[in-house]
Formats: C-alpha cells, structure tokens, sequence
C-alpha cells in the first residue's frame, strides 16, 4: 500500500479540517444553550460563528476557480 505524502497530506488537511469545523458547531451549540439565548440568540450564534466557516470553504472555492 504505497500512499504518496500528497495524497496523505491532503486527506488529512481534508479530515482534519472537516473535524473542527464539526467541533466548533458543537462550540457553537453549547455556547447556545449554556447561555439561555433562547431562540433569537441562538440563531444569532449559529449565523454569525458559522459565517466564519462559510467564508473559509468560499475562501477554498474561490482559490480552486482561479487557479492560484
């Protein structure tokens, strides 16, 4: 089982990456609910925490499409 180090590398930035972005909407749960935002505050939490995962994948995107 010959693996190159790109492909390891890459699979684990791609695991790695996928792994806290799930650990940081638990974060983003728990902030939630130990904070008793309620329904407002909590959506609140999630759109302006998750923006900041939104725009690293856009960030992705955007660098696939032009090529840098």
């Amino acid at each position: 089982m010959n693996i190159s180090i790109e492909t390891f590398e890459s699979g684990s930035l791609t695991l790695g990456i996928g792994g806290l972005v799930l650990y940081m909407i638990y974060i983003m749960y728990r902030l939630a609910q130990e904070s008793g935002a309620g329904r407002f505050g909590s959506a609140m939490i999630f759109v302006t925490l998750g923006l900041g995962i939104i725009s690293f994948a856009a960030k992705s995107v955007i660098q696939m499409v032009i090529q840098v």
